[in-house]
């Protein structure tokens, strides 16, 4: 996003490879526009979003408390290695994330274009950014078109009432996994989410549906116990995601 104060990013890739080719876009941006990359908008605490965030130091850091109490956590490569293994390289014993610097505690107009929502659901507070004037909002965590998400420590019944609500904030919807969409797109998400909380700790009730060509269907068993354990006052990780990841 663009203002007159500087530039603001979503999010940053899952490694510093990946990030560094967004900083050299953003480079050639900044030095055209005259501006600087001012701010650096985290949506959740999740290795996808914040792994690549160590190159852009310059910026300011802006997230949920709960973003930032979970970033203050050391990392674990060996089990970042095991849950995205096309990324292992990058996961190595140096590899580290940039804290939070500016924490956001309820919905405010960030900069001239943008407003920012708390919204919970992938995680215990999840950040959404709404741009008005172009009827867009940047989901991030939250969003995940044609790919399943992941709760292993959200809730996904939260999870489906925060994308119903933040679906009015814009016609295009930007999701942190996947390609851009809409109404439609948001809506097949949350129905997902539901069918996870409606099967009752059984990932083969989950039923067809759209998601039925989506990509990492591996997070059905996860997602389906955790809601369950959820349903009966249980906040643990599933053991499914244990199992996921080697380490049961």
């Amino acid at each position: 996003m663009i203002d007159g104060d500087g530039l603001s990013l979503i999010d940053t890739l899952a490694t510093p490879d990946l990030a560094a080719v967004a900083d050299a876009e953003v480079a050639d941006l900044t030095a055209e526009l005259g501006l600087r990359l001012k701010r650096v908008i985290l949506t959740s605490s999740r290795i996808p979003f914040t792994g690549g965030s160590a190159v852009f130091w310059r910026a300011g850091f802006y997230g949920s408390e709960a973003v930032s109490e979970q970033l203050d956590e050391p990392v674990n490569p060996d089990v970042l290695a095991r849950l995205m293994p096309q990324h292992a390289a990058a996961f190595h014993r140096e590899f580290e994330t940039r804290p939070i610097t500016h924490i956001i505690s309820e919905m405010a107009r960030l900069t001239e274009a943008a407003l920012v929502h708390l919204l919970p659901g992938e995680g215990p507070m999840n950040t959404v950014v709404q741009v008005p004037a172009a009827e867009v909002v940047f989901l991030g965590a939250l969003g995940s078109f044609g790919v399943t998400p992941l709760a292993f420590d959200g809730d996904p019944a939260v999870w489906a009432d925060s994308l119903e609500a933040a679906a009015s904030l814009g016609s295009m919807v930007v999701p942190g996994h996947g390609m851009p969409g809409g109404s439609r797109e948001v809506e097949m998400q949350a129905a997902y989410l539901r069918a996870c909380v409606a099967a009752e700790g059984n990932p083969a009730a989950i039923g067809p549906g759209p998601w039925d060509t989506w990509t990492d269907r591996r997070f059905d068993e996860v997602n389906v116990e955790r809601a369950h354990r959820l349903g009966q006052g249980d906040r643990s990780t599933p053991d499914a995601m244990f199992r996921l990841l080697g380490m049961a």
